[in-house]
């Protein structure tokens, strides 16, 4: 090819540049080029050999070149694909926008934990300066349960008409100042710090109803379980931040700090949350149209609620069951999230420090386990096993999981051991991730946030009359006590589940 042909090619990329077949057989036996400039309009391949320049063209209108992978041919396939690479941007551009969204809801609930759990080793030295007994400790636990349960219901209505954006945002900046101000509360008196911690409740009351109702938009069916155990692994991966470095700051820096720290994270979450994320990915104008099609032709909720049908919503056995075992689950769950560090002093005789970095592992392994459990409840369910079934199967682990190891604590006489059965109790109690926490969106779609809003308000009862409840019999009874109640609650939620949940669509 001359040079008049090469230039050619560059000022008209529309014209072919035809290269005969005698030509093609001469590079296939010439020594192996390197490639030096890559053409991102006519896939020209510039290469230095031993004898000089010479260029190669990858023409896809040439129906009698041979169609043998010859060097140069592969040298062409690599700069094509370097070529859409350039064109369609860096790789975080052209990550998907929907798995921004699910990694912002992510860590969205990573500080959720963090903000709440600190309060679980900070009321260890707490309660030493104020002189709390037992009762007065699970009152302070369970106030974060009133502002929680005021705003289930009502955050699911508000993300459904308003939209998610706003929900959670609101949710994240006014959970972050109730916890930066806790130990200004604190210092006040018992009241004021029980009206900020239900304050704080408020706040993260509203974040699983519009996380819920954002991803119902954003998320395909076929990326259900995995999309909303990476979130909920959020919660997880917070508790083994919060229970990590409270005991480091409050040695460091006195109690008081955990709180200020924290706090301080939401507004930076706040600010990257404003400029990426949007309720729907029909309101995203940078959102590739690739990705908006696949996203509306495959996820379930498209309309915005303009009215809720709550008689037909309450009529239907399956949200009923979703009620009944959202509250079985959370009153064990809640237990182990507030209580566990005062179980680790008090019967395993840990000190602050070790209490906190023995309850890491817990709440590691959840994280793992459920993301585990929403690869497997994806994969069954891409494989044709009924949506009915993998929740049942996925509910019914993380029911029966728990249930067996709190009653081998009773048994075991070393540290290491009761260690070990949490382990594995808050493992497989993770696999709810991928059973009754995803049954919400497969049931009613269009209503996901109030449903998970309804559901979670029995989950939130559970926690005021549980953690209360703990502090109570631990006054007059013994952990023993403590860990029946849970199991029995565990064994009916298994029953309940099983017999009346489904994973078919029963509201339009």
């Amino acid at each position: 090819m001359s040079g008049r042909a090469i230039i050619s090619c560059f000022s008209h990329p529309s014209t072919s540049c035809n290269i005969s077949l005698s030509r093609r057989t001469q590079f296939a036996h010439a020594p192996p080029p390197s490639p030096l400039l890559l053409s991102r309009r006519s896939h020209l391949v510039v290469a230095g050999g031993r004898g000089g320049g010479k260029v190669w063209a990858n023409v896809k209108s040439e129906k009698n070149v041979s169609e043998s992978p010859k060097y140069e041919d592969v040298v062409v396939q690599k700069g094509r694909g370097l070529d859409n690479m350039e064109e369609e941007g860096k790789w975080w551009q052209v990550f998907p926008k929907r798995w921004v969204i699910v990694v912002l809801c992510f860590s969205a609930f990573l500080l959720c934990n963090m903000d709440r759990v600190n309060m679980s080793i900070a009321i260890l030295p707490m309660s030493a300066e104020y002189k709390w007994n037992p009762s007065t400790v699970g009152l302070i636990q369970s106030s974060f349960f009133w502002g929680y349960l005021l705003t289930q219901i009502a955050g699911g209505i508000w993300a459904d008409t308003v939209g998610g954006k706003q929900v959670l945002g609101f949710g994240v900046i006014w959970w972050s100042v109730a916890t930066a101000l806790t130990p200004i509360a604190a210092k006040l008196g018992l009241p004021f710090l029980l009206v900020a911690r239900a304050f704080m409740g408020i706040g993260e009351g509203v974040a699983m109803p519009a996380m819920n109702n954002i991803l119902s938009k954003w998320v395909p069916v076929s990326e259900r379980s995995r999309s909303l155990a990476l979130v909920y692994s959020g919660m997880y991966l917070g508790s083994v931040t919060g229970l990590a470095f409270s005991p480091i700051l409050i040695h460091q820096f006195g109690w008081p700090s955990v709180f200020y720290s924290f706090g301080s994270l939401g507004t930076v979450w706040f600010s990257v949350w404003l400029s990426k994320a949007h309720s729907s990915p029909l309101e995203d104008p940078e959102l590739r149209p690739e990705e908006k099609k696949l996203i509306t032709t495959n996820c379930l909720s498209k309309e915005p609620v303009k009215t809720i049908p709550w008689r037909l919503i309450l009529s239907k056995p399956p949200v009923w069951a979703l009620i009944a075992s959202h509250f079985c689950h959370n009153w064990g769950t809640f237990i182990l999230l507030t209580w566990m560090p005062t179980y680790y002093n008090q019967v395993l005789k840990f000190n602050l420090t070790e209490s906190g970095l023995f309850c890491v592992l817990p709440w590691f392994v959840m994280a793992l386990s459920a993301n585990v459990g929403g690869w497997i409840a994806d994969t069954l369910v891409s494989k044709g096993v009924s949506v009915t079934r993998v929740r049942k199967i996925m509910q019914t682990i993380g029911f029966l999981g728990p249930a067996f190891f709190l009653t081998q604590l009773s048994h075991v006489n070393s540290p290491v051991m009761a260690v070990l059965c949490m382990t594995c109790s808050q493992g497989t109690d993770a696999f709810s991730q991928s059973g009754l926490y995803s049954n919400h969106q497969d049931i009613a779609p269009r209503y996901s946030g109030i449903l998970l809003g309804l559901s979670n308000t029995a989950g939130v009862l559970a926690g005021v009359f549980g953690t209360a409840a703990t502090g109570y019999i631990l006054q007059h009874g013994s952990w023993d006590d403590v860990f029946k109640v849970s199991v029995g609650l565990y064994l009916v939620g298994t029953v309940v589940f099983n017999l009346f949940s489904t994973g078919e669509k029963i509201l339009e």
